[in-house]
């Protein structure tokens, strides 16, 4: 049996029951192509996958390496401890992970908004609303492809969201503009934004290059509208009722604030 052997059984009994399934598939698809997979179970040693990590930090960031490795080494724990398999130790477990990457600290800066706004057009109709909810909610790109109109409450000012990251429904209170964008809206369809996320990175990659932003990830609006949720003077908690965060230091990777901001708070807080 080869460790090719066993990642095949662990996407076929374990991938398919997350939730990220399809990203995780697209990572084994690498682990298999790679001369790792062909190695002999009784011949394996962390030698094999430190080959592995070498390789791979030659092609991509440190991070992708991680969780590809993350991966593999949850198939041999399975593969230990409930598959019956002769594996002694976890080969991954006795090498160097590559270091973790600094939180991307991204933000908008002055008249990036604006940038973004006037390189928009028309020819894609949901693409400014989409941004606008995106900074104004803080939700990740599939949670705002997910909202259905039957869950937003605009007289109570919220939204509902059933398809989270981490697998729990949350409520999110929505801030005036996001109220104002969600009326204005034309219900096409059931969902607020009947489009693939496929659509939205295509847009998205266009927008960046036209606005002369391409250093600008979709996903840093989710920094920037955790940010300013504690600048706004919001508390843990609410901020995290609003993200969805679950743990308190995984927020605190998504939060940057402007130092300049806090001096204002302080200066307020001092005068008063």
């Amino acid at each position: 049996m080869t460790i090719g052997d066993l990642l095949c059984r662990y996407r076929d009994t374990v991938t398919t029951a997350k939730r990220g399934a399809e990203p995780e598939r697209y990572r084994l698809r690498t682990l298999l192509a790679h001369p790792l997979s062909k190695a002999s179970l009784n011949k394996i040693s962390p030698s094999v996958v430190t080959s592995y990590r070498d390789d791979r930090l030659k092609l991509v960031q440190p991070g992708s390496v991680r969780r590809e490795l993350a991966i593999l080494q949850h198939c041999f724990e399975l593969a230990k401890r409930e598959w019956g398999l002769p594996i002694n130790t976890n080969p991954v477990q006795q090498i160097t992970l590559p270091r973790e990457q600094r939180a991307r600290e991204r933000r908008l800066q002055n008249g990036e908004t604006q940038r973004l706004a006037s390189a928009m057009t028309d020819s894609v109709w949901y693409l400014r609303p989409l941004i606008t909810l995106a900074i104004e909610t803080g939700m990740r790109r599939g949670e705002l492809l997910s909202i259905r109109w039957r869950d937003v409450h605009l007289a109570a000012r919220t939204v509902r969201i059933l398809k989270t990251k981490n697998g729990h429904p949350r409520t999110i209170p929505l801030t005036p503009k996001a109220v104002d964008i969600l009326s204005s809206m034309e219900r096409k369809d059931d969902r607020v934004f009947p489009v693939t996320p496929n659509a939205v990175r295509l847009a998205w990659e266009r927008l960046r290059k036209r606005a002369g932003l391409e250093d600008l990830r979709l996903h840093d609006l989710r920094h920037e509208a955790v940010s300013r949720f504690f600048e706004y003077g919001l508390t843990v908690p609410e901020v995290a009722l609003i993200s969805g965060h679950r743990d308190p230091r995984m927020l605190s990777r998504y939060t940057h604030l402007r130092p300049e901001k806090v001096a204002e708070k302080l200066a307020k807080m001092i005068v008063g």
